[in-house]
């Protein structure tokens, strides 16, 4: 951010005689500086392409380079919009806040909406920082990072600014952050950690690669796996505290379809006895109106080997899951890397489950849009956890699983709300509902998590406001750079 301010003061000095020329300035320095930042921290979706490389390395330069190319778009977007309200004021960094929080949150909306490693994300990292979440969301820690972050450039200014000037804002942040550490503190220590009552979860990481072994012959080995695992000590042990009433098995568990099979339906009920499963799978439906068969990316809970109930993915990833535009792409030759044509989910995000509270289910990267984790109807009563699974197996062994996971940690501080996430090959975790994590199994490990389900906090702001609360704060953020920008004229 500090790069920020210097780009943009640069780029002004340069194009002083022109608006037009100004803002263009400003927009190709936001898009290098965007570029870079989203290279460096999304190269490894290029691994993905990697799982089949026959069919997708052509593609890598696309998603390496291309990918990053047209996210920078919106930072360029953002720093033109901040040019607008610039001044040379230690107050131009509200501009910056203004424009950039404005673009990143535009990030998370348009053409479906890609919020990863939102700038906030900084401040996510620290456990009492990351309290402030549960009153401004990802969104309002964005605008509030790039403030701190930028307000360093200030102390740079040239001695013709007033001295004492270049230390207000410098005060204001550190205020700032201290309140936010202050928050934090007292929220996790005022809190412990509490847990339901007569329910143990068994959180099953089977760890399996993604690549040619995933297939539909090896679905009995495969499932005969999953059950060997999760029936593993401290299953067997005989004291009641340990005995599981629910396991849980990741996204798209199976190279089938669940209950088109009743050989595997038989074995579960066989092996896992009265223990409900929760579990990713690909779900199949007929429909009737349309004269096809419909395959959906679902959670299922199997007690026995009957369908109690079940979530359709509604937020289906970009190339991944769907092609966008497909009748433009598709005579291309370019596809998407999920075999199979999945359709969107429609219905609400609530799961039942026998035992245990409702839950609010995400699979994969629904768990990194803030805001709409939770159903959010009128009268929708409240879930009492989220349970996130996921198969980040795409990405190997890179910092991807380690990034998604910890948005996913973020959605549980916000909401208030317990996390339980299980993934293919990791992290699996149990978060308590301060962002704690209480148990994980790291990325490229098999293995098993036993845990009681965490309770739930009271309800945050953020969860009663959602954006609303962000909406509030870019709005002082951006009088504060107009009066800031029209003061410097009125001067001038």
């Amino acid at each position: 951010m500090i790069a920020a301010v210097w780009l943009i003061d640069g780029s002004r000095q340069q194009h002083s005689s022109s608006t037009t020329a100004r803002l263009l300035a400003s927009f190709k320095v936001g898009w290098w500086l965007g570029f870079g930042y989203f290279l460096a921290s999304l190269w490894w979706l290029g691994a993905a392409l990697l799982v089949e490389a026959d069919q997708f390395a052509w593609a890598l330069p696309l998603a390496v380079l291309g990918l990053p190319a047209g996210l920078a778009l919106f930072t360029a977007i953002g720093f033109s919009f901040a040019d607008l309200l610039w001044s040379a004021t230690p107050w131009r960094v509200f501009a910056l806040s203004t424009g950039f929080s404005g673009a990143e949150w535009l990030r998370g909306k348009i053409l479906s909406g890609f919020p990863w490693n939102d700038v906030g994300m900084a401040l996510a990292g620290s456990d009492s920082l990351a309290q402030t979440s549960a009153v401004v969301g990802l969104h309002g820690l964005n605008l509030i990072a790039i403030l701190i972050f930028a307000t360093p450039a200030i102390l740079a200014d040239r001695v013709s600014l007033r001295q004492a000037s270049r230390f207000i804002m410098p005060i204001i942040v550190l205020a700032l952050l201290f309140m936010m550490g202050v928050f934090g503190a007292v929220r996790l220590n005022g809190h412990e950690t509490t847990y339901l009552d007569g329910a143990k979860l068994r959180l099953m990481q089977p760890n399996l690669p993604q690549d040619a072994k995933f297939q539909p012959e090896n679905g009995l080995e495969i499932l005969e796996h999953y059950l060997a695992l999760s029936l593993t000590p401290p299953y067997h042990e005989p004291a009641s505290s340990t005995q599981i009433t629910h396991i849980i098995w990741p996204e798209s568990a199976f190279p089938f379809i669940l209950f088109q099979q009743p050989v595997a339906l038989s074995l579960i009920a066989e092996k896992l006895n009265k223990k409900i499963l929760i579990t990713g799978a690909a779900r199949a439906q007929d429909d009737a109106f349309l004269q096809k068969q419909k395959i959906y990316n679902a959670i299922e809970v199997v007690a026995g080997d009957t369908l109690v109930s079940f979530f359709d993915k509604i937020h289906l990833v970009p190339f991944g899951e769907y092609l966008p535009l497909e009748n433009m792409l598709s005579p291309l030759g370019v596809s998407h890397l999920v075999p199979g044509v999945w359709d969107r989910g429609d219905g609400q995000r609530l799961l039942p489950v026998p035992g245990l509270p409702l839950a609010a289910p995400l699979i994969c990267y629904e768990a990194v849009f803030s805001g709409e984790v939770v159903e959010k109807k009128p009268q929708a009563p409240r879930p009492g956890w989220l349970l996130n699974v996921t198969n980040d197996g795409w990405f190997g062994d890179t910092i991807g699983p380690y990034q998604h996971f910890a948005q996913a940690r973020l959605r549980a501080i916000e909401e208030g709300l317990p996390l339980v996430r299980v993934a293919n090959t990791g992290v699996s975790a149990v978060v308590d509902p301060y962002g704690r994590v209480l148990q994980a199994l790291p990325v490229g490990k098999e293995g098993v998590i036993d845990s009681p389900l965490p309770g739930v906090a009271a309800p945050t702001i953020f969860s009663r406001l959602g954006d609303r609360v962000f909406l509030g704060l870019w709005l002082v953020s951006a009088l504060i750079a107009l009066w800031s920008h029209m003061a410097s004229k009125v001067r001038i």
